[in-house]
């Protein structure tokens, strides 16, 4: 089931993690556009989803270093594959594996599934390091899960940069994968 594409937040109450995403897109004045869906587990759900938002899918990945010390969302085109080489390298960090689900709850706020560059909203201390890929930035528009996986946003790459990221006091690293 996905549903047909919706401008702004649903008209029903959500789960308070997804209710604070469309109030923080709200009160920064970014419009943003919506579809709601079952849980999307495979590459081929997320291109369903992508076809009716009007937009490809991004992969978003919680990242940490051996020592659990430093953690990373890594935010990729959905079609590019992930070598962990490539970005240890160009960040400097040895060793990195996906983080736990026990960590992601923890910085994030967030369950697998349904991690996004919006969980930064619960990243009150900065813990987390924003990472993306430089080919997101060809694309005039970001799209992402307000922070629960049976629905998926849109909004402009110009509002993440000018808005988004400011308020969140995140500045990402980019990186070429």
């Amino acid at each position: 089931m996905i549903s047909e594409l919706f401008k702004g937040r649903p008209e029903d109450k959500r789960e308070d993690r997804e209710e604070r995403c469309y109030d923080f897109l709200d009160n920064l004045g970014i419009e943003y556009y919506r579809v709601d869906h079952h849980p999307t587990d495979t590459m081929e759900a997320c291109v369903a989803v992508g076809k009716v938002l009007g937009t490809d899918i991004k992969k978003n990945l919680f990242l940490c270093n051996t020592q659990k010390t430093k953690f990373y969302l890594l935010v990729m085109p959905g079609d590019k594959i992930f070598k962990t080489k490539f970005l240890s390298k160009q960040i400097n960090s040895a060793r990195l594996s996906f983080a736990s689900a026990e960590d992601m709850v923890k910085y994030l706020d967030l369950y697998p599934g349904s991690c996004s560059v919006l969980g930064l909203i619960n990243d009150k201390d900065n813990d987390v390091t924003l990472i993306i890929d430089r080919d997101i930035l060809k694309k005039d528009i970001i799209s992402c899960h307000p922070c629960k996986s049976t629905s998926s946003i849109r909004f402009s790459m110009k509002d993440l940069f000018e808005k988004v990221l400011p308020a969140l006091h995140h500045e990402p690293i980019i990186v070429d994968l």
